[in-house]
């Protein structure tokens, strides 16, 4: 399974997202291009899961081997898409965020944690830390001062999107999620950062196994019709029927 490579800037339009989440219909989005919900897949769990358990040792040992195996997916990243797709279906049951879902973005933002040569470690941190470009407002960028003190992106003058799910400093500061319970947050590390997206998308989106609500969630991530249908071909590639 070949990923479609090239981190997308999706900063920009997380913060264009907020006056347009759940504000259009299905017909709408629909003139625009979007496409359908894909199926939304949720992993055979491990046995004794529960919320004191890092994500990544949610899923299957044997399902996340197979998926790995048939998907080309790495598999600690896919340990993260997983485990996230899991816990949310413990703690908002409602939405019905899949794990493919998850992965068709991890894939487009940074090719699974891998960009430019990046990879994840095992305890999950992704290094070197894959940083966007600074969003200051040349053509087709937005312009975002600092926001952060340079903490997150290392630069004190622009804002920068960060991490493998690629986070703008102030959104991670509205949803940041302790994915691996190491009791702090950090978008450089997978487990918090397909977590933080899963909840955003989540909140975004309420019940993404429908189209509505699938859409106004990849329209709050990235609000580009053509992103949404790279994730789409790629979730819907992803998943497995018997799953």
């Amino acid at each position: 399974m070949r990923a479609r490579a090239g981190v997308i800037a999706c900063a920009a339009a997380l913060l264009l997202s907020a006056c347009a989440t759940g504000e259009r219909t299905w017909s709408e989005a629909m003139d625009r291009g979007y496409p359908p919900a894909p199926a939304q897949r949720v992993p055979t769990s491990a046995e004794e899961a529960t919320e004191a358990v890092p994500v990544a040792e949610l899923a299957h040992p044997r399902w996340l081997a197979e998926t790995a195996e048939r998907t080309g997916i790495p598999r600690r990243a896919l340990a993260a898409y997983a485990g996230a797709s899991l816990r949310l279906a413990e703690t908002l049951p409602q939405c019905g965020i899949g794990w493919n879902t998850l992965a068709g973005i991890g894939a487009v933002e940074s090719i699974h944690g891998s960009y430019l040569g990046a990879g994840v470690e095992d305890d999950g941190v992704v290094s070197p830390p894959i940083i966007g470009i600074a969003l200051d407002g040349s053509e087709g960028v937005m312009e975002i001062l600092d926001t952060d003190e340079g903490e997150l992106d290392g630069d004190v003058r622009w804002d920068r999107a960060v991490g493998p799910m690629q986070f703008i400093p102030t959104t991670w500061g509205d949803y940041a999620q302790d994915g691996n319970l190491d009791g702090r947050t950090d978008p450089h590390q997978i487990d918090d950062a397909v977590l933080t997206a899963a909840l955003y998308l989540c909140e975004s989106g309420d019940d993404v196994t429908t189209d509505d609500g699938w859409q106004a969630a990849l329209g709050a991530y990235n609000r580009s019709v053509s992103y949404a249908r790279d994730v789409a071909e790629l979730a819907t590639s992803y998943a497995d029927p018997a799953a």
